[in-house]
C-alpha cells in the first residue's frame, strides 16, 4: 500500500447513537446484517486487509445499496488501493444521494489530487467547504491544491483558515511538500511562529526539543523564537547544562493566562496546569449540567443557547479560555456546526459532547475540593 491511512484526509467517523446500538442487537432489526457486515469491514480495514474489506462492504451494499456510511468506507478502501476510477464512482454515487455531503466532496478531491488533476481537486475541496464551512481538513486540502496551482496568496489564506479551525494543521503544514511554493512567504513564517508557540505551551522549552517536536529546521525555529520574543509572546531564561548555559523559553505570563500551559510529567505525559484560580466554579458546574441535559434531550436550540454560556466572555467564556482552552474551541466549533446541520449533527456527536463536559466537570470538582480544603 503506497500511502498510509489518513494522508491529507480525515477518515469518515462511524457515528452510532445509543438507540442504534440497542437496536443493533435486536433480531427484529431489518438492518442488523448490514451493520454486522459494516463492522466486519471496518475491522478488516483497521488490519489493512483492504481487498477483504471491499468484498464485505459490497456484501453489505446488497442489503442496502444506498447506505452512505458503507459507500464511504468502500470508496475509502478503493482509494487506498489506488483504484481511483472505482473510488470516484463510489463518491459520485454518494453525491447523487446527497450532493451536500462534505466528506464525499473532500475525498473525491483527494482522488483527483492523486491523479495530479489539481484544478478538479480544488473544485471538489471548494464544494466540501460550501457544504460545511467549518470543515478544517477541506480548507487545508484547498490550501495544498492552491499552492500546487501556484496561487500563493489564496493558498496562505486557506491554510490560515484551516489553522483557525484546528491548530494542529499548522504543525502538519511544516513538512508538507505541497507548500513548497509558499514557504518563503512572510505569511508562512507567521504560521511557523504559531507552531513554535504551541510547542512551548505544551512544555518544550529548549531549541532542541522545539525542533524535534515541530519538524522545523533549526534556522526556522530560531527565527520563529526571535519573532515571538520581539512580540512579547514568550520570554527567555537560561539553565545550566554541565559547564555551559543554554537558553530556555516559556510563555509570557499574560499569554500563559490566556492559553494555559501543559507540563510534561513522568514518561513524557503532559499534565495541564490551570493558569490561575477559577472563579464562579459552581455556576460553571451548573451550566455543564444544563448543557448535558439539553444534549441528552437532543434539543438543538436549547443546546446552542447553553453553549453560548461557555463562549460569551461576559458569561463563562473567559473562564473557559483561561482554564479549558482546547475545550472552549471545540464547543465554539460545535455551536457553528449545530446551526448549519441541526439535530442530525447533535445525534451523531452526542456521546463526544457528553464526554467533553464530563471531563471538564471532573476537573472543576477537583478544583472545588482543593479550594474548600
Amino acid at each position: 500500500m503506497k500511502k498510509p491511512f489518513g494522508k491529507k484526509s480525515k477518515e469518515p467517523e462511524e457515528h452510532i447513537s445509543s438507540k442504534e446500538k440497542t437496536k443493533e442487537t435486536s433480531l427484529v432489526d431489518s438492518d442488523y446484517n448490514r451493520k454486522k457486515l459494516f463492522k466486519k469491514g471496518v475491522n478488516l480495514m483497521a488490519d489493512e486487509k483492504l481487498e477483504d474489506a471491499i468484498v464485505v462492504f459490497e456484501q453489505a451494499l446488497r442489503i442496502d445499496p444506498d447506505n452512505v456510511e458503507t459507500l464511504m468506507k468502500l470508496g475509502y478502501a478503493r482509494f487506498h488501493l489506488d483504484d481511483h476510477s472505482e473510488a470516484l464512482k463510489v463518491y459520485d454515487k454518494i453525491l447523487d444521494i446527497d450532493v451536500t455531503n462534505p466528506e464525499a466532496w473532500n475525498l473525491k478531491g483527494l482522488v483527483h489530487y492523486e491523479q495530479k488533476n489539481y484544478s478538479k481537486a480544488l473544485d471538489s475541496a471548494e464544494k466540501a467547504i460550501e457544504s460545511d464551512p467549518t470543515y478544517g481538513m477541506a480548507w487545508y486540502n484547498k490550501a495544498c491544491f492552491l499552492s500546487l496551482l501556484n496561487q500563493v496568496p489564496e493558498a496562505l489564506e486557506s491554510l490560515k483558515r484551516s489553522i483557525e479551525i484546528d491548530v494542529k494543521n499548522a504543525r502538519k503544514s511544516i513538512r508538507d511538500k505541497d507548500f513548497t511554493n509558499v514557504r518563503i512567504e512572510e505569511g508562512f513564517k507567521r504560521i511557523q511562529e504559531v507552531v513554535v508557540l504551541e510547542s512551548v505551551r505544551q512544555g518544550y522549552h529548549t531549541l532542541g526539543s522545539i525542533v524535534w517536536t515541530t519538524f522545523l529546521d533549526k534556522a526556522d525555529a530560531e527565527n520563529a523564537l526571535r519573532k515571538l520574543l520581539e512580540k512579547g509572546l514568550i520570554i527567555q531564561n537560561e539553565k545550566r547544562d554541565g559547564l555551559s548555559k543554554i537558553p530556555v523559553y516559556d510563555l509570557a505570563p499574560d499569554v500563559a493566562d490566556k492559553m494555559g500551559k501543559e507540563k510534561k510529567g513522568l514518561f513524557g505525559i503532559t499534565k495541564k496546569k490551570l493558569p490561575k484560580p477559577v472563579k464562579n466554579l459552581k455556576e460553571l458546574s451548573q451550566a455543564i449540567q444544563s448543557a448535558k441535559e439539553a444534549i441528552e434531550e437532543e434539543d438543538v436550540e436549547k443546546t446552542i443557547d447553553i453553549f453560548e454560556e461557555f463562549i460569551d466572555p461576559t458569561k463563562s467564556g473567559e473562564q473557559m479560555i483561561e482554564t479549558f482552552f482546547d475545550e472552549h474551541r471545540e464547543i465554539r466549533l460545535w455551536k457553528i456546526r449545530l446551526k448549519d446541520r441541526g439535530v442530525d449533527y447533535l445525534i451523531e456527536n452526542k456521546e463526544k459532547m457528553i464526554v467533553l463536559f464530563d471531563n471538564v466537570e471532573v476537573t472543576i470538582t477537583k478544583k472545588l475540593r482543593s479550594e474548600i480544603s
